[in-house]
């Protein structure tokens, strides 16, 4: 968030929120005059979210589809994705559809899981899908399911050049890569090209 530099009385609109804790926090950094807009396509966890955000007045949260965001063009300062986007069938659709919404010179932060290149650290994550994650996924998962879920779009979700490809090729600029943790996480933070055709 610190990254972000976000001022106060914009618009954020927050991509796969889940119960809301990104949301949250984009709230309190646009200020009561800012809105701050939630999407998930869980009914679920937007139920949660709801009792969390409930006495915050300047966030909505909707129902719907990451692939198919229902809102006009050019409609938000920021737009950002935590470790929502390897939940997502198609990833380029969805960063398409971000870019869409997404005002001329806003800007685009995704927070997501990665696959690391040093190579210490490539076998301390090929270790840990091997042996640790099989103990948390039968601790923590709610069916057999969503624990093969979990560790398929974890372990097959593109490395962080990958992804910032296709950042750019979604029509995201100047797209910069953080590394969290030894490549484990990846933060990457792109901007939509300025409408430079106004006032000509």
């Amino acid at each position: 968030m610190k990254d972000m530099g976000v001022r106060k009385g914009t618009k954020a609109l927050d991509v796969c929120c889940g119960t809301g804790d990104w949301t949250i926090a984009l709230s309190k950094a646009v200020g009561p005059t800012g809105e701050v807009t939630g999407i998930d396509f869980s009914e679920n966890m937007l139920e949660v979210g709801k009792e969390k955000t409930a006495s915050m007045e300047n966030v909505k949260l909707v129902h719907g589809d990451a692939m198919e965001l229902p809102f006009e063009d050019n409609s938000f300062d920021y737009v950002t994705i935590g470790f929502g986007l390897r939940n997502v069938p198609d990833y380029l659709v969805a960063l398409k559809e971000m870019n869409r919404v997404l005002k001329p010179g806003g800007m685009v932060v995704c927070l997501e899981t990665s696959q690391p290149t040093l190579p210490v650290f490539k076998q301390m994550y090929a270790l840990y899908f091997k042996f640790v994650m099989p103990i948390f996924g039968k601790l923590f998962a709610k069916s057999k399911e969503e624990y093969e879920w979990l560790q398929q779009s974890t372990f097959n979700f593109p490395g962080k050049e990958e992804l910032k490809r296709m950042f750019e090729e979604a029509g995201f600029i100047n797209v910069r890569v953080r590394s969290f943790t030894g490549g484990v996480a990846a933060m990457h933070l792109g901007y939509k090209e300025k409408d430079n055709t106004k006032g000509d």
